[in-house]
């Protein structure tokens, strides 16, 4: 009995264990918590992270007899413990084109190492992905194409290297295959390629295939061909394959649940295939930068389900506005288009796109006002983006209807770069939910209103190039507390900016006050709220004295404070804020004393002295810079004879305008992408070093007011791209060398003022096709002038005096197509070098008998000038071709004839000088019609005849018609012969009070002319360029009308004379 009991007992114990095990079993399992791993699995994994380098110990709960299915990464299969799914991907991957500098674990997860074979092991594995890791110069390994269960495969920018295996194709059972990659950092070459690609048609189940950055140039037409045969596949992504040529046709569309394709930033040079428009399942088509041309199929609008288009960065893709917009565009959210060739003017029925979210159209031709109807959508939150087109009118027209609720969840609004005009409307500040705000490079006008305020979610607001006025309110700015980027650069803003306008800006990173006239007025103590990144306040007065508060701002990498009325010496403090800078501009200030030498910036940067009073040693900094600006002060001594190993990067250096000494350094051509050279107006010897060849990226090379001698150097001629070339004012002796015609792209030939002798060769006018300027004055040269010269045709100042040509003027000058132009847009000719550096060019003429340097008119000026040489023959009548010429001296020659009877057509003259000469015969009486002509000398000729004293030619005194025996008649005290004895005075008689009249209101506007031309200018130019170049334009108009008026009243006069 005891014995049953105890057998009961024992009985009754198991059961219950039992009973504990199974509810313990059923918790565990409901929880997930329970499954195991086998054994065989975890020893593969264990294997596999062996042969793996885990720097951040990310694999850390990889431990060998811990339950694997609780690892990181790692998922197994309920019912059988058997790993299904291995997810290493990298969450923070290393970009190349990203540099997240306040969160250092990007790049730093990256496992690295090899990938073992053991995962051959985990036989019911069907997830893997290592995507964003770096198995460096690693080739994706051929055994994954075993893992007969794989379903996902992502490989992405992993590091891999070499050619994609084959064998993947036996992953029969794949739906996702991703194995795309990054450029070689260094190189920019692929680091991936595929040779074969029908392997990819064998996984037919596939439906997102993703290749960007193979290489896919060696598979032909199969890139496309091989996708089209899988009848699944929803997605193909092969952006950036080294694609180029035609894109395929296709015979029959199979793919046709595609739903995203993209294409993009390929080398094609093809229209959009047609068959684009067969795939109705179509949602996203991205082919930006692809090479893409011809019109932009109307069909696309038609396509059902499409919702994001991007064909931008085409640049030859077309289309008629009034055409594409007209199609349905059912579903469209997400429209880009820009920097294309989109013409004509936006149609009404813009607004029937009734889903769009996003609208870029960048940089087309678009003209004409901007239809309100594109207020319409009122889904479109995200941007309308109408950058660098040609639209006009003034914004009121435009979303007139945001008081019905059109677009009042718009936060990006980009009307930058067109020509629109007049004050900020009302309704643009009925968007509150705007975020970004940019209108930069327009023509509005009026004060920024108050109202601006109401926008307190503005993070960026940027109206830079615009002719804002009036000053900018502190209560304004105080409730945009959400400010990241303000630019309000190159305005007309005016007043005094005082600690209170930046009370609430805290959030400041980037700040453009540049090119106004504002005053910064804070204690000397101020600490700002904000710590910003990018400072522009150039021409912002912030003087005297160096201002202190910025030494609050150590987040600063860009800096400029030019022409900012700050004088004395940097402070100490300012170093170590320099050294995190890229960009540095102090220039046209007032400061004084040696800068510190080593310079301290940051490496790469652009550095900027110029138009100061510092003086020492040329400094060099710490690190490599990409470009230094130290003339116009009083550096002295020698150019450092490193300079070319230590700053190797430099892509401009400009010394000019100094009191530098020595000899140009041989180390300058291991400078191989210097782009601008000046060192102009200082006191170098020796001669150029030939090693100037080696820096073949020179645009620039100015050398000028020297004392260089020696030979030109023959390596010049490997500059392919050099455009602006001045030797001028030095000693430099020998004959032009041949290789120069290698200089294909010059546009400024300056070698004046030298000892070069030789003809002109022939090469000059056959193979440098782009000049603009050839000085060659005050040599040596010899010959006749080749009439290859009359191929120049962008030729506008060809200046040959004082030398020793010969022979007769060629009639072919007269073919100089840029002198027979009115040359009326007046612009810096500027050459332009990285990032926004450039180099203006200047040049000095010799006009009106004055050497006037031009810099900002150069533009207008065209010249010849062969003065002072043994030239004979006539004055060739061709000439009178050049309506456009502005200057022509050919005195102090042996030319012999007359003044060609065409001469008055030559309307834009201002310049004439013949005097000198041979020349005989009348004076043309036609040239009393010139208007323009400010400078005539005929002194010392053969000339005879009555001098035709009206029009434009009786405003020149007697010294311009000296010498010229034959001559009578006013201004010279001779009088002809048929003169009646009172005819001066009829002549002054019939001219009477009218005459007196117009000579008083003349020479009263000449002398009011003369005082503004004093005292305007210089308060003009100290207040802003732009405003300098509007008086200068009004001026010369002025002066051209009162010349022209004073012209036509002494023609009348005479035409009363004669009758």
């Amino acid at each position: 009995m005891l014995q049953l009991l105890e057998e009961m007992r024992m009985i009754s114990f198991v059961i219950h264990i039992l009973l504990i095990l199974c509810f313990l079993s059923r918790e565990f399992v409901s929880n997930g918590d329970t499954t195991f791993c086998s054994k065989f699995d975890r020893e593969a994994l264990i294997n596999f992270k062996n042969a793996l380098v885990d720097p951040e110990n990310r694999l850390s709960s990889w431990q060998a007899g811990s339950n694997c299915c609780q690892w990181r990464g790692v998922s197994c299969n309920n019912h059988t413990g058997a790993v299904i799914a291995i997810d290493l991907h990298n969450p923070y991957p290393y970009d190349p084109y990203y540099d997240d500098s306040s969160n250092n674990r990007y790049g730093f997860w990256n496992l690295s190492g090899r990938i073992d074979p053991a995962l051959l092991r985990l036989k019911s594995l069907k997830h893997l992905d290592l995507s964003g890791n770096t198995f460096q110069g690693t080739p994706v390994p051929e055994f994954l194409g075993s893992l007969k269960r794989l379903q996902y495969l992502n490989l992405s920018k992993a590091g891999f290297s070499g050619s994609i295996p084959s064998s993947l194709g036996n992953l029969s059972s794949l739906r996702y295959l991703d194995i795309s990659s990054d450029l070689d950092q260094q190189t920019q070459e692929f680091t991936q390629w595929m040779v074969d690609f029908e392997w990819i048609g064998g996984l037919g189940f596939l439906t997102h295939l993703a290749l960007n950055g193979v290489d896919l140039s060696l598979v032909g037409s199969k890139w496309i061909q091989v996708p089209n045969m899988l009848s699944s596949l929803t997605e193909l992504h092969l952006s950036g394959c080294g694609l180029s040529g035609v894109i395929p046709s296709l015979q029959s569309v199979n793919f046709t649940s595609l739903a995203i394709i993209d294409l993009s930033h390929n080398d094609f040079n093809s229209k959009v295939p047609d068959w684009i428009m067969n795939i109705t399942s179509l949602v996203h088509i991205e082919m930006h930068n692809t090479g893409l041309h011809g019109r932009i199929p109307l069909g696309v609008s038609e396509l059902p389900n499409l919702q994001y288009l991007d064909l931008s960065e085409n640049f030859n893709l077309s289309a008629i506005c009034s055409q594409l917009f007209k199609g349905s565009w059912r579903k469209i959210e997400v429209l880009m288009l820009s920097f294309n060739r989109i013409h004509g003017k936006l149609p009404d029925s813009i607004g029937n796109m009734t889903s769009l979210v996003q609208l870029d159209l960048r940089g087309n031709n678009i003209r004409g006002r901007i239809p309100s109807s594109m207020a319409t959508p009122c889904n479109l939150k995200k941007s309308i983006l109408y950058h660098n087109n040609n639209s006009s009118g003034s914004l009121p027209e435009f979303v007139h209807c945001t008081s019905k609720g059109a677009l009042s969840g718009l936060r990006y609004l980009d009307l930058g770069h067109n020509k629109l005009h007049g004050t900020l409307p009302d309704w643009l500040f009925q968007l509150e939910n705007l975020e970004v705000l940019s209108l930069e490079y327009n023509l509005l006008q009026g004060p920024i209103p108050a109202s601006l305020g109401r926008l307190s979610l503005l993070s960026e607001l940027w109206l830079r190039q615009n002719e804002f006025n009036g000053s900018l309110l502190a209560d304004t700015l105080g409730r945009l507390p959400e400010l990241v980027a303000l630019d309000v650069s190159s305005n007309y803003l005016t007043g005094t900016m005082s600690e209170a306008h930046f009370s609430s800006l805290g959030n400041l990173v980037v700040l453009y006050f540049s090119s106004n006239s504002l005053t910064l007025n804070v204690s000397s103590n101020w600490v700002p709220p904000f710590n910003v990144e990018i400072l522009g306040m150039g021409s912002c007065k912030m003087g005297p004295s160096f201002p202190a508060w910025l030494q609050t701002q150590t987040e600063l990498i860009h800096l400029d404070i030019s022409n900012a009325s700050i004088s004395g010496t940097i402070p100490h403090w300012f170093w170590d804020l320099s050294s995190s800078l890229t960009v540095l501009n102090v220039s046209f200030n007032e400061l004084e004393g040696q800068l510190p030498n080593p310079l301290k910036v940051a490496s790469l940067a652009y550095v900027d002295f110029s138009s100061n009073h510092l003086k020492g040693p040329i400094p060099l900094p710490t690190s490599d810079i990409k470009s230094l600006r130290l003339s116009n002060n009083q550096f002295s001594g020698p150019i450092p004879s490193e300079i070319g190993e230590l700053l190797p990067d430099l892509q401009a250096l400009f010394l000019s305008s100094n009191h530098i000494t020595g000899e140009i350094p041989t180390s300058i051509g291991k400078m191989p992408f210097l782009q601008l050279l000046s060192l102009s107006r200082n006191n170098l010897m020796g001669s150029i070093p030939s090693s100037i060849g080696n820096c073949s990226k020179l645009v620039v090379l100015d050398l000028r007011q020297n004392k260089l001698s020696g030979l030109i150097p023959l390596s010049l001629g490997h500059l392919k791209q050099l455009q602006s070339l001045h030797l001028s004012d030095n000693q430099i002796s020998g004959e032009l060398p041949l290789t120069l015609q290698g200089c294909t792209s010059l546009e400024t030939l300056d070698l004046g003022n030298n000892k070069l002798f030789g003809g002109i060769p022939s090469w000059i006018g056959e193979r440098l096709s782009a000049l603009r300027i050839l000085r060659l004055r005050s040599n040596s040269f010899s010959g006749e002038i080749p009439s290859h010269l009359s191929n120049l045709r962008s030729l506008q100042v060809l200046d040959l005096a004082d030398n020793n040509f010969t022979g007769d003027i060629p009639a072919s000058l007269g073919s100089l197509e840029a002198m027979a132009h009115v040359q009326n847009v007046n612009h810096y000719i500027l050459y332009n070098g990285p990032r926004g550096q450039y180099y203006d060019e200047s040049l000095t003429v010799s006009i009106k008998g004055l050497e006037l340097t031009y810099t900002k008119t150069l533009s207008l000026v065209t010249c010849i000038d062969l003065s002072r040489n043994n030239f004979y023959g006539e004055l060739p009548k061709e000439i009178t071709n050049l309506s456009g010429l502005v200057v022509l001296s050919v005195s102090e020659n042996h030319i012999s004839g007359e003044i060609p009877a065409r001469i008055a057509s030559m309307h834009e003259l201002s310049s004439l000088d013949v005097s000198n000469n041979d020349l005989g015969g009348a004076i043309p009486s036609s040239m009393s019609s010139m208007s323009s002509l400010g400078y005539l000398n005929l002194s010392y000729n053969n000339f005879s005849g009555q001098i035709p004293f009206f029009g434009q030619l009786a405003t020149f005194n007697e010294s311009f018609y000296h010498g010229n025996p034959g001559l009578c008649g006013l201004p010279l005290a001779i009088k002809c012969q048929n003169e009646g004895p009172n005819r001066q005075e009829t002549i002054e008689h019939e001219g009477g009070s009218e005459q007196l009249l117009m000579e008083t209101s003349f020479y009263l506007s000449m002398g009011l002319g003369f005082a503004a031309g004093v005292l305007v200018p210089y308060l003009v130019m100290a207040m802003r360029k732009s405003w300098s170049d509007a008086y200068f334009r009004f001026v010369d108009k002025i002066v051209h009308k009162m010349l022209k008026m004073r012209s036509n009243r002494y023609t009348s006069q005479k035409k009363r004379r004669r009758r």
